[in-house]
Formats: C-alpha cells, sequence, structure tokens
C-alpha cells in the first residue's frame, strides 16, 4: 500500500488525518466517550512534552530562548502580520457574508500560535525544536492578553473579562511534563534518542487526536447547519488564503534573513498557526453565548487545514539530506 501511495504521490499521513475527520463526522465523540477522549489527549499531549524535556539538552533550550531574532519575527507574525491581513480580508468580504463568519475570520487572526502542534511538526520537519517550544508557549501566554486587547480593537465585542486557565492548561500539560522529561533527560535521554519509532508514534499520533477531538466537537455542536453551501465554500477560500499568504511570508522572510533551514521550519510552523485550543475559551468569554457558535466556525475551519497543509510541509522537509541531529540548532 504504501508503494501505490508513493507512486500516486499521496502522502500516508495526510490520508491518516483526512481519515480521523471522517471518523470524527461519522462516529464523533459525545458524553462519556468525550470524557474519555479528552484524558488520552491530554495524555498524549503531556507524553509529547515528556519526551521532548527528555530528548533536548539545557544549552540547546538556552539557544532557543536566545534566538531573538527569530522570537520576535514570530510575534510579528502572529500578532501583526496575521491580524493586518484578517482586517483585510473582513474589509473585502463584509457584504457577502454573515456577520457572525465575518467576525469569526477576524477572530481567526487575532489568536496566538498553537503549542502540541508548532512543536510536533517542527520536530517531524528535523527543525529547531527548543526555539519552536519557546516561541509557541510564549505566544499562547501573550494571547491570553493581546488577544483580548485586540479583539476590543478590531471587534465590536466586549472581552466580559479574562480568563487565564490557559495558563493552568499550558503549566499541566505542557511545562511541567517538559521539566520532568528534563529531569530524567540523565537517565532515559540517550535510550529515546534509538527509539525514532516511538517518538515518531507519539509526534504523529498527538496530532491525530487533536484532529478528531477537534472535529469531533464541531460535530456534536451542530455548527455545520447553520451556513449555507456558498458562505461554507468562501470561508474555506478565505481561510486557505490566510494560511498560504502566511507560509509565504515566514518563508520569505526566513530565507531574506538568512535563518539556517532548521530556524526557517520553526518560524514557518510556529508563525503560520493559530490556536483552536485557546481560540475557544476565549470567544466564550468575548461574544455572546448565542453567536459563539457560527463566530468559531472559520477557526475551526483554519485549524483543519493548517494541520493538513503543515503536516506535507513537515514530511517535504523531513526528507531533506541530514545533516546534524534535528533537535540540536544549528550553531551561527
Amino acid at each position: 500500500m504504501n508503494a501505490i501511495l508513493r507512486r500516486l504521490r499521496v502522502d500516508s499521513y495526510i490520508l491518516a488525518i483526512m481519515g480521523m475527520v471522517a471518523i470524527a463526522a461519522i462516529l464523533p465523540a459525545r458524553g462519556a466517550a468525550k470524557d474519555v477522549l479528552d484524558i488520552v489527549v491530554h495524555a498524549a499531549i503531556a507524553l509529547l512534552f515528556f519526551i521532548y524535556g527528555a530528548r533536548i539538552s539545557r544549552q540547546a533550550i538556552w539557544t532557543g530562548i536566545l534566538h531573538w531574532r527569530l522570537q520576535s519575527l514570530v510575534f510579528a507574525t502572529t500578532f501583526v502580520v496575521f491580524p493586518l491581513l484578517g482586517l483585510g480580508m473582513t474589509k473585502l468580504v463584509g457584504g457577502h457574508l454573515d456577520g457572525g463568519l465575518v467576525t469569526g475570520l477576524m477572530f481567526v487572526s487575532l489568536l496566538p500560535s498553537t503549542v502540541q502542534s508548532s512543536i510536533a511538526f517542527t520536530s517531524i520537519a528535523r527543525g529547531n525544536v527548543p526555539a519552536a517550544l519557546c516561541c509557541a508557549s510564549l505566544s499562547n501566554l501573550a494571547g491570553v492578553v493581546i488577544t483580548p486587547l485586540l479583539a476590543t480593537m478590531f471587534l465590536s465585542a466586549g472581552t466580559g473579562g479574562m480568563s487565564f486557565d490557559s495558563i493552568g492548561d499550558i503549566a499541566l500539560q505542557i511545562l511541567l511534563p517538559f521539566i520532568v522529561g528534563q529531569v530524567a533527560r540523565p537517565y532515559i535521554g540517550d535510550w529515546l534518542k534509538r527509539q525514532k519509532t516511538l517518538t515518531t508514534l507519539v509526534d504523529r499520533g498527538s496530532i491525530l487526536l487533536v484532529v478528531y477531538s477537534a472535529f469531533s466537537a464541531g460535530v456534536v455542536s451542530g455548527i455545520w447547519s447553520k451556513v449555507t453551501p456558498q458562505s461554507l465554500g468562501l470561508v474555506i477560500l478565505l481561510d486557505l488564503v490566510m494560511l498560504a499568504v502566511v507560509l509565504i511570508v515566514t518563508t520569505a522572510a526566513s530565507r531574506l534573513l538568512r535563518f539556517s533551514t532548521e530556524d526557517e521550519i520553526a518560524i514557518v510552523f510556529c508563525g503560520s498557526k493559530k490556536s483552536m485550543a485557546s481560540g475557544l475559551p476565549m470567544a466564550n468569554i468575548l461574544f455572546p453565548a448565542s453567536a459563539v457558535g457560527l463566530i468559531v466556525l472559520p477557526l475551526m475551519l483554519f485549524h483543519q487545514m493548517q494541520l493538513m497543509v503543515c503536516a506535507a510541509l513537515a514530511r517535504r522537509y523531513g526528507q531533506r539530506a541530514e545533516a546534524v541531529d534535528p533537535v540540536v540548532p544549528l550553531q551561527k
């Protein structure tokens, strides 16, 4: 089967992601099954970051933190380039879409980057994982404050208060397992480096679980019954245009500023992502309950697109000739 897919130039990982979407559409997780799925997803994310902590040296982490040029470019892309792009697109299509969908498109552009998928794709692509970890985590922490502030500037919705639950989620699901992994690194670090099958399974398995969980939640909430085929098609097109423009901008800027390939990978994957995990709870605070379902639809579509497109990009990056250990950034 793999040989046939290679001849047809079909990425088996993309097919796996599409398969999870199809399964979620047919058999979405409900009730007790959803509760179990949430536990499994949280455990998979914690395991993912435990492994990262055990594999990555403290020197590499410190190098990632001090890589201010890379951090600045990702931050500017997430909270400056994206919002300006979203503002321009919503001005152009304001009269052709329901107001809730227009608000949703703008809301997508204001969100912070994802954490787990950005780092997982950077790892699959053999990029600068420590820098990606720092970029994605800092983006999420900053987004708790910056996204509501941007929303008050660009959207006609009050904040209604702020929630810092996402900080607790980052601490429990990401930072704590990562720290535990760092503590365990002297004992299991070398062994993990030899277990490429295990680390690949965790990297890609966590993405597949996130896809199923996210799409399943949308199916259960009945979002798809609230839009016409025409408006859905236009939202899909606009999401794709937004993603494509940012991928081009981040790639071009990385090469223009002469970043290494490993750094470019981290910039592309962290700078092009938008977090549904952060976006959904924020939407519940920023918008009236009756409007939230429609507003988050562009975000859910964008989330699925970014996973599928970035999966293909990660595989393409990862197939380049190996020059160095992918978890250690190149020295400048």
